[in-house]
C-alpha cells in the first residue's frame, strides 16, 4: 500500500486542540487495528504535526485524513501527500558478523 502523510497546522488554542488529543489518539489506534501503519505526532516547537499512514490510494487517504477528530472539529488546516519512499532499509542481516577474526 503507499504512504500518505497529513501535514498539519494548529488553529487553536493549545488548551482547546489538547482537549482532542484522546479522541485523535484512539482515531489512530483504530487506523492501526485496520492495518494502516499509522504513526502520530507534532512538532517539537509545536503549531502543528503530522500523520503517516498507509491507505489504498488517495481517494481512501483524503477520507481517512477528512474522519481524523482534529478535522473534524476544524481544529487543524491541513495539506495530505503521497510519500513516494526511494530508499528502504537493508534487510538485516541473517546472523551478526564476527566480533574477531577466526583462527
Amino acid at each position: 500500500m503507499p504512504w500518505f502523510v497529513k501535514l498539519e497546522t494548529g488553529l487553536v488554542p493549545k488548551a482547546k486542540f489538547d482537549a482532542h488529543v484522546p479522541a485523535h489518539l484512539a482515531y489512530v489506534d483504530q487506523l492501526n487495528a485496520q492495518g494502516h501503519q499509522a504513526q502520530t505526532g507534532y512538532w517539537r516547537e509545536r503549531g502543528g504535526g503530522m500523520l503517516l499512514f498507509q491507505a489504498q490510494d488517495y481517494a481512501e487517504a483524503l477520507a481517512i485524513v477528512e474522519a481524523d477528530p482534529l478535522v473534524q472539529a476544524g481544529l487543524v488546516s491541513y495539506a495530505l501527500h503521497e510519500w513516494v519512499l526511494v530508499t528502504t532499509p537493508d534487510p538485516p542481516p541473517t546472523a551478526p558478523p564476527p566480533m574477531w577474526p577466526q583462527v
